[in-house]
């Protein structure tokens, strides 16, 4: 068993005495400011809470030391170094049939209960100073009653909840190996894929009693936002198109917009500076998503116009 004292590191990073780091720590819950966004649907907005810029650097340093310590599940993609959503994709590219589906209220969902469990589970062990550190850093409260609760927001939120994810990420990733099915999480987002029709296996089923018997009912599943989708229909994995020729793409849309926008720079109908620094974001992930592309948007509008886009600065 390793015995793991944040406050000990904490206190190495930020010298100011165990016991006021313990004690500032008591107070994090309260120093969020909150704001909304809009989600993807334009419609429901998600409400944002971020932490004050002490409470950030406390959260940081903690992360630092946990890193190395706390397991993140190889299918887990989202905020790991040298993981993205093109390797997200790429695990289910050669799939015929897949499963789409989420997590509800994902980060909301994770109480200091839960994370302590998770460490216990993984045999570690923290002193009571340590395990009330944790219970207060990392997370908040909306109200001053209510209940603490991971914030989408913190910079500690996003390794935190890739780690109370590991048994559940492992469980179900041995059950798919057993049907020759490939999983992968991004973040909320779980994308189950496989050759052959799996659609009898009810995989909505067995992640419901997965996250029963890992989160006891805290952590559920989004049955409104679950897709079963076969090749005769669209398929896409967190943004990215799966061709029917068991491949990725950007899709056929939005290639046709991006050679629109090309064009309308190449022949200087394009002077807005928000909208040329778009494009440029937008051909840089098509052309990581597809490399081919580049050649082929070169060929059509010449190398120059390509390389002037990509490297547009704001001045």
């Amino acid at each position: 068993m390793i015995e793991l004292n944040l406050l000990k590191s904490l206190n190495t990073d930020f010298p100011l005495g165990e016991d006021n780091i313990l004690s500032f720590a008591r107070t994090a819950p309260h120093r969020y400011k909150t704001y909304e966004i809009l989600k993807k649907d334009g419609i429901n907005k998600r409400k944002i809470a971020q932490p004050s810029k002490e409470v950030k650097l406390l959260q940081r340093s903690a992360i630092k030391a946990l890193e190395h310590i706390l397991p993140i599940h190889d299918a887990a993609f989202a905020y790991v170094k040298n993981r993205s959503i093109k390797h997200n994709a790429v695990v289910h590219q050669n799939s015929n049939f897949i499963l789409k589906t989420d997590l509800s209220n994902f980060f909301n969902s994770i109480t200091p209960q839960i994370l302590l469990e998770k460490i216990t589970q993984a045999n570690i062990k923290l002193s009571e100073k340590n395990r009330e550190l944790i219970t207060h850093l990392f997370f908040w409260k909306e109200q001053r009653n209510g209940t603490l609760k991971l914030s989408v927001g913190a910079p500690s939120s996003p390794f935190l909840s890739n780690f109370i994810m590991f048994n559940f990420d492992e469980k179900i990733l041995e059950i798919c190996k057993q049907y020759n099915c490939s999983y992968s999480r991004y973040a909320d987002d779980i994308t189950i894929s496989s050759f052959e029709n799996f659609f009898e296996l009810n995989f909505p089923l067995i992640i419901t009693k997965l996250l029963k018997d890992e989160f006891n009912e805290n952590i559920k599943l989004n049955i409104k936002k679950t897709k079963y989708i076969s090749k005769a229909y669209h398929r896409h994995v967190t943004g990215i198109t799966l061709t029917n020729d068991q491949n990725i793409s950007i899709g056929q849309k939005q290639k046709r917009l991006l050679s629109a926008k090309v064009h309308h720079f190449k022949n200087n109908k394009m002077d807005n500076l928000n909208d040329i620094l778009k494009l440029k974001g937008q051909l840089s992930f098509a052309f990581y998503i597809n490399p081919n592309l580049r050649t082929k948007f070169e060929t059509k509008y010449g190398q120059g116009t390509i390389i002037q886009i990509l490297k547009y600065k704001n001045s």
